[in-house]
């Protein structure tokens, strides 16, 4: 984790953030005063509530913005300079590998300090080592518990180094066909690979391009600035190198005019999904498109007595038997969807405040918004205590006369807690419109503990909808373990709609089990959890889950027009007596 310098390039106000939340992770390591500590998490929490653009600002903005001076300081010199003097100073005096440390969760930096002074341990590999050798289970204040904790996340960053979320990954992939398509020699080219098929995290970029001179096109490949040609794994029809402001590796299948929608088909599918036995020969999909040139892959299906299926379905699941009787689904579209539900504002932990993100949300063009502002223990988040909840209702009671048809329906995201309860007495519960259940603490459980707690709050007859059933963090963090299957069956029989959480960083409910839920009849809404205006945007990658697990707007809840989810809410609460 560090920050070079960046040049003419207008920096984000989470990059500034997170240069200061760093900021105030080493010097908790390097045992700093305590106050100094406070004042950067102080200032990365006042920076998370701001909408204003930080690095447009000058110190009179700054400062206008309630930022102390000293802060307002090492903001302008981030935006300036990249980085600022205290931080690098900080990396200096820091070894990189303790630095790493900070990324693993469920230890801070006392702990890592711990670590690095008392046994000199400077590199995920030697802190590896001591966890397997016993040494860090012995320093005291850790235990075979933390140790174990450990263990399990390096091996987990080490998994996934080098990899991006499909949201991070997508516009960088967008941007090398947009490149390769303007050059001459390019006859024709496509995405491929898990970004065409919408994987949840990708840890290559891959395109197919025809070309009639594949040597010419090699050599403007060695050629291009940005990438970094790896010869060893390259061959006479694949290019293989990394792209180097990234380090995403990036690989170019060259191919004929003529091959080319072979090629992008083989290239964009399952090795399950080619494997699939077609027409009356019996032959695989994979061997059929080498027995002729196709003019596209609709071509290719239709040779496969198959109804065409999209790249994101093509897994070798469910698509096989409904492509070979042309029965797969249309599947929900972003028009489809009427509203946005699961959503924060400034009563808890988001930037905006409830009047800014029902407003943007109708500007959208949606019908209506539900506001899901964290509950009482998640304290952290400033969840509502009961006071503040009847204020937000009465502010949605106004705010709904004043936007009308716009229709801002009064949720919680309310926590699940240890023992599968929801946060706050029932009377409290049945105040609000719509429930959305979810676990935020205490995620260190067994397959069976972290079941049986979603089962008991799926049993509560005010969860209206289950949120992010796994709780993972793509890159950072596993999921707890369910029995997927016992918490579906669960959500049909008490009529809970499962949400498939739209940020990048969790879409969970993972897409391998939509379909199941859908077969179960268990409606799916298709939640952003933004915390802020732009997180609606997230919407998208919702979506594109939900498509790759053939999802209809038949079975999405928030496809249901105002009237409908108003309908749907009233009627299932009036069945809690």
């Amino acid at each position: 984790m560090s920050f070079p310098p960046k040049k003419a390039i207008l920096l984000s106000n989470k990059e500034i953030i997170k240069q200061l939340k760093l900021t105030g992770s080493l010097l908790e390591l390097h045992n700093a005063n305590p106050f100094k500590v406070r004042a950067y998490t102080g200032i990365v929490f006042h920076l998370e509530k701001l909408d204003e653009t930080l690095a447009e600002k000058d110190m009179d903005g700054l400062l206008a913005l309630d930022i102390k001076k000293g802060m307002a300081e090492k903001i302008l010199q981030i935006s300036e300079k990249g980085i600022f003097d205290e931080l690098e100073k900080l990396q200096a005096d820091t070894p990189k590998g303790v630095v790493e440390m900070l990324n693993i969760k469920g230890i801070g930096a006392k702990k890592i300090r711990t670590i690095w002074k008392e046994l000199d341990i400077t590199t995920l590999d030697a802190l590896y080592q001591a966890c397997e050798e016993g040494k860090i289970a012995n320093l005291k204040g850790f235990g075979e518990k933390t140790q174990k904790l450990i263990i399990e996340q390096i091996d987990y960053l080490n998994e996934n180094k080098g990899k991006l979320h499909f949201a991070k990954a997508e516009p960088i992939a967008k941007a090398w066909l947009k490149k390769l398509e303007e050059n001459k020699l390019t006859e024709n080219a496509a995405l491929s690979g898990d970004v065409r098929r919408y994987m949840e995290v990708i840890d290559r970029i891959q395109l197919v391009i025809a070309t009639k001179d594949k040597s010419a096109y090699r050599k403007f490949l060695n050629e291009t600035e940005g990438l970094s040609y790896d010869e060893r794994n390259s061959g006479p029809f694949s290019w293989r190198g990394t792209d180097e402001e990234n380090g995403l590796p990036i690989e170019i299948q060259l191919t004929s005019p003529e091959k080319f929608a072979a090629t992008l088909l083989v290239n964009s599918a399952a090795p399950e999904h080619l494997a699939v036995s077609v027409g009356e020969n019996g032959h695989s999909l994979r061997t059929l498109v080498n027995t002729e040139d196709f003019t596209d892959e609709p071509a290719i299906y239709t040779a496969a007595n198959m109804q065409y299926v999209p790249a994101e379905m093509r897994e070798g699941a469910f698509e096989i038997a409904l492509a070979k009787e042309s029965k797969l689904p249309k599947t929900v579209e972003m028009n489809d969807l009427k509203g946005i539900l699961q959503n924060h504002s400034t009563y808890s932990d988001g930037q905006h405040t409830l009047e800014e993100m029902a407003k943007h949300c109708k500007e959208l063009g949606y019908e209506y918004l539900g506001i899901t502002d964290h509950s009482k223990s998640a304290f952290y988040a400033s969840g509502l205590d009961e006071s503040r909840i009847k204020e937000q209702q009465e502010e949605i009671e106004v705010l709904n006369k004043k936007l009308a048809p716009f229709k801002i329906f009064k949720g919680i995201e309310s926590d699940i807690l240890n023992d599968g309860k929801l946060d706050y007495a029932d009377e409290v519960l049945a105040s609000f419109d719509f429930i959305v259940a979810s676990v935020h603490s205490n995620l260190k459980m067994d397959e069976e503990k972290a079941t049986n707690r979603l089962l008991t709050a799926i049993a509560n007859p005010y969860t209206t909808m289950l949120g992010h059933p796994t709780g993972r963090l793509l890159l950072r963090r596993e999921g707890y373990p369910i029995d997927h299957k016992a918490v579906i069956d669960a959500c049909a029989e008490r009529n809970v709609i499962i949400e498939i959480n739209a940020n990048p960083w969790r879409l969970d409910l993972d897409w391998r089990w939509v379909r199941y839920a859908t077969d179960k009849g268990v409606l799916i809404s298709i939640n952003p959890d933004a915390h802020e205006k732009d997180g609606y945007h997230d919407m998208r990658y919702g979506l594109l889950v939900g498509k790759k697990a053939g999802l209809t707007k038949e079975m999405t809840f928030n496809a249901l027009s105002s009237e409908e989810v108003e309908k749907y809410f009233k009627e299932r609460k009036e069945k809690i007596k």
